[in-house]
């Protein structure tokens, strides 16, 4: 064995044992302290280093290294390596490069993004094309460029749907990645959202005294802003026979926001646990509140509805306190932590699972609304929301 074979295994051998000595707490707007190496050494000698594995893997390097087609340096070689380790965890884990991890520590976790393009509608070729790359675009060292048409986005196929129905694929949390296929035949290209997106949070009162709710994203504030503009109705003693929260498209956001907004409704009980083999396990419980008891809730979500939409949404349904309707969710039901490297990069990875109330898993598996009722392509979203709040209204939501 070479030299570099043999220096090789050491560091991978150090790359075993990184995870458990630069562990930080979850950070997106700040970054965590490095651990300093003589904690990285102290960990190499009490952990198990699986030498066989090491080996081989040495042995698929050296074969790339000097049969593949290309010349490849070894710095790109061991980030592809690094790469792969990560993102086959799951599909949420994944390697930061410096550059990606500064960026993503410039926003809030939370915050809305869209990727650094955007699509435009093409009538005569009746396709969707890329527009508005600029020439420091990330997407633009990824290969795609300005006029270059899009087949699907997340293995949606991109024929037929209105721009609406675009957007809401192409917005998702900050930091989430978006798979872009430019032809039937073409490999999916991995973007990264990092573009802020400033959505609020919108109300309106139908004729049928429902009040609509439009919450994008759970953020910071959403619990107060909820709660303000129900106190709001309430002085001006307006009716409302019921509030629907519309939590379509919404990818998730802060778990404190959602767990704060769900503890508005609940009087007690548990609003969501999480479990992880590294951090134990933590429950979250409703604290008594009587100030809307007496309010019948309502929620829509889709296939888009995730994460913090899905513990809102569980927790208010296990409980009998909001009458679900839509389309079953998305069934994100992770716990992310970031944890920093020495290089300035960093690894984003799961180390938590929700659970409902009630026990059940959200990750892989979503939330069964109480009624579904999907929409149809041809309906506009005025008369599906008409149709929902009518059905709502027929249902007379059990409270505590």
């Amino acid at each position: 064995m070479t030299q570099q074979l043999k220096a090789l295994c050491l560091w991978i051998s150090l790359m075993g044992c990184s995870s458990y000595s630069l562990a930080a707490e979850p950070v997106l707007a700040q970054q965590a302290a490095a651990t300093d190496e003589d904690n990285t050494d102290n960990l190499l000698l009490t952990q198990e280093i699986p030498v066989e594995s090491i080996q081989r893997f040495v042995q698929i390097y050296a074969l790339v290294k000097e049969n593949y087609v290309d010349e490849k340096p070894d710095d790109q070689l061991f980030e592809q390596a690094i790469r792969g380790l990560v993102g086959g965890l799951d599909k949420y884990s994944r390697y930061l490069s410096a550059e990606d991890y500064k960026q993503l520590l410039q926003y809030t976790e939370g915050d809305l993004a869209s990727v650094d393009f955007d699509l435009q509608y093409d009538k005569s070729r009746h396709q969707w094309y890329i527009q508005g790359l600029r020439g420091s675009a990330d997407s633009l060292k990824l290969g795609l460029a300005n006029g270059m048409l899009v087949y699907k986005l997340d293995n949606q196929e991109l024929k037929g749907l209105n721009p609406e129905q675009v957007r809401n694929i192409l917005y998702g949390s900050v930091g989430t990645v978006l798979n872009v296929q430019t032809s039937p035949s073409s490999p999916a290209i991995t973007v990264v959202r990092n573009k802020k997106i400033e959505i609020e949070i919108s109300q309106t009162l139908l004729k049928n005294q429902v009040l609509v709710i439009k919450v994008p994203v759970f953020q910071q504030e959403t619990a107060n802003e909820i709660k303000n503009i129900l106190e709001e109705y309430a002085r001006n003693k307006q009716k409302i026979n019921v509030v629907l929260f519309d939590l379509r498209n919404n990818p998730g956001g802060l778990l404190s926001a959602a767990v704060e907004t769900a503890d508005l409704f609940l009087n007690n009980g548990v609003i969501v646990s999480t479990k992880s083999r590294s951090e134990g396990s933590q429950t979250f419980q409703a604290l008594p509140n009587k100030e809307f008891k007496d309010l019948k809730l309502g929620i829509l979500i889709n296939h888009r509805s995730a994460s913090a939409a899905e513990v809102f949404t569980a927790a208010l349904k296990d409980h009998s306190r909001a009458w679900v309707m839509g389309e079953k969710s998305y069934g994100k039901g992770v716990v992310q932590k970031l944890f920093p490297l020495p290089n300035g990069a960093a690894i984003q990875m799961t180390v938590s699972h929700y659970f409902t109330p009630n026990g059940s898993m959200i990750d892989g598996i979503g939330i069964e609304p109480n009624e579904k009722i999907p929409l149809a392509a041809d309906v506009k979203d005025s008369q599906y929301i008409d149709n929902v709040t009518e059905s709502l209204l027929k249902h007379q939501t059990p409270n505590e």
